[in-house]
């Protein structure tokens, strides 16, 4: 008789979790009247005038619906390439350096499946945003934690970066301002990050959604990738997801070194083809029209962030947190007697309907701390604090 399987998946696959992220996301939208701050997604509209792009290019452009090359459209890598000039300095070419991608987390996972054999290493900091874990061993990596100084702001420790390279370590990833912490990191502690990864020929992977929402003092904000002796070993990853509002468009873009473009290619069109056309005529727009939105979008965050801190200050005895300098997350720790994180958000939301994403999600280093994002409404963050209140009474 023959026997069946259980599950066609790989030992890989199946070991591992789902977003936590995700996961809270789907336990919430089985329950009524949630208040969520689980979930990275804004409450911001796209712009009206990349919305209307679209509309007038599906209503008079019989390409409108077809596929584009697959490195992108090439007014949109050409905006791509300007843009990039702008904002660090740098020369690019729209053919040789740029590759549009369907979000930062497909950028990433090119590059991830482009660059590693199975074991090579990924340092990562710690905490670090969960996709990043979950695709470094999709793709075979072996993840290597970063520690960040939580009592110091949660600031890097670069004298603890070095040591953690190997024969088998093939490129840092850095998220700055971080996702989960909010954290930017310095100008001085990126500096020493090159430096190391010049010495060690390693490759810097930077994850940028967030440089838009930078909250104290913006102008002192550094971009690694700025650094002209670097563009040859620096993979610079954007997404419209954020700062446009565009979430749902699953649109970014790679500036990268031109041979490792040539290898990602491979790997991208085997996955994608090419990112979807209407999308990349939204980005065009989102590149080249109007930039109002982010003023207001940063304003609006900004006021947020105050208004979750007010909150957070209120429920000392539940949680205590490090102020974000950017970013919309804020990553406070547990106070209140817990058995670990997860439990603590899977009992928050059945208890109190208030939806956050454990800590531990993040690393080794998340664990006793929750996740929560303040680019939802102010009545959803007064909503899920009245709440809080209530399941954690002085």
């Amino acid at each position: 008789m023959e026997s069946s399987r259980t599950s066609f998946a790989s030992n890989r696959i199946s070991e591992l979790a789902l977003s936590a992220i995700k996961d809270m996301a789907m336990r919430a939208a089985k329950l009524d009247d949630v208040a969520t701050l689980a979930w990275g997604l804004p409450s911001f509209r796209t712009p009206t005038h990349i919305r209307d792009a679209v509309c007038q290019a599906l209503k008079n452009d019989p390409d409108a619906g077809k596929y584009t090359l697959p490195d992108g459209m090439v007014a949109l890598r050409e905006a791509v390439a300007q843009t990039h000039h702008e904002s660090t300095g740098i020369l690019t070419c729209a053919d040789r350096n740029v590759l549009v991608t369907a979000g930062n987390m497909q950028g990433v996972k090119v590059v991830l499946d482009t660059i590693l054999k199975v074991d090579d290493e990924v340092i990562l900091t710690d905490p670090c945003f969960v996709s990043h874990l979950l695709q470094l061993k999709i793709s075979g990596g072996k993840p290597i934690f970063w520690p960040l100084q939580e009592k110091q702001g949660w600031a890097a420790k670069i004298d603890a970066l070095e040591p953690l390279i190997t024969s088998r370590t093939r490129a840092i990833i850095l998220v700055t301002p971080s996702n989960p912490t909010g954290t930017v990191l310095q100008r001085s502690h990126l500096l020493a990050v090159a430096d190391i990864a010049r010495r060690h020929d390693l490759l810097i992977i930077l994850d940028d959604p967030y440089s838009r929402f930078v909250f104290d003092e913006p102008n002192q904000y550094f971009k690694l990738a700025s650094l002209d002796d670097l563009a040859a070993r620096v993979v610079y990853l954007f997404t419209f997801s954020k700062c446009h509002a565009m979430s749902g468009w699953r649109l970014g873009y790679a500036v990268v070194p031109e041979e490792l473009k040539r290898q990602m290619l491979k790997v991208h069109d085997s996955t994608l083809i090419c990112a979807p056309r209407p999308s990349q005529i939204a980005g065009l727009a989102a590149l080249t029209g109007d930039q109002q939105h982010l003023r207001d979008f940063t304003s609006t965050l900004k006021r947020r962030r105050s208004l979750i801190c007010e909150r957070l200050d209120r429920v000392r005895h539940v949680f205590s947190y490090v102020k974000p300098e950017g970013a919309y997350y804020v990553f406070p720790r547990i106070e209140a007697a817990h058995v670990n994180s997860r439990q603590f958000a899977i009992d928050l939301l059945k208890q109190a309907k208030v939806c956050v994403t454990p800590g531990s999600a993040f690393g080794p280093s998340g664990e006793n701390h929750v996740r929560m994002s303040f680019c939802v409404a102010e009545d959803e963050i007064n909503k899920a604090f009245d709440r809080i209140e209530k399941a954690f009474p002085v």
